[in-house]
């Protein structure tokens, strides 16, 4: 069992930044696929917004493209969501994932982003 805890969520303005971590205790992270995804107010399905393979190949949705970006410290079993530009759409809960089709799919408790004036 893999637990993952994000934090960093808050509440900001339209065109600010926040970075979302979220801290695993998998023994072999660099094994996973690391990613992000939300679940906006009203929407009954988590929206796949970023990931990370074990080898750094990072894909995004169109969504986010150049304003969200994934990293991951293997060292640390850390994974990061920057968020720049943010705007209200951007409003909902995100959840770290972790994915390795042999040992199995991972979810944090998620963490709220308020993007508001």
């Amino acid at each position: 069992q893999v637990q993952l805890v994000e934090s960093g969520g808050g509440l900001v303005q339209p065109g600010g930044s926040l970075r979302l971590s979220c801290a695993t205790s998998a023994t072999d992270f660099s094994a996973y696929t690391m990613g992000w995804f939300r679940q906006a107010p009203g929407k009954p399905l988590r929206e796949w917004v970023a990931e990370c393979t074990g080898d750094g190949t990072i894909t995004y949705v169109d969504s986010v493209k150049g304003r969200f970006v994934i990293s991951r410290d293997n060292a640390k079993n850390m994974v990061y969501l920057q968020m720049d530009n943010l705007n209200p759409e951007d409003t909902a809960v995100y959840y770290c994932n972790a994915h390795n089709s042999m040992l199995g799919d991972f979810w944090g408790q998620g963490t709220q982003v308020t993007v508001s004036s």
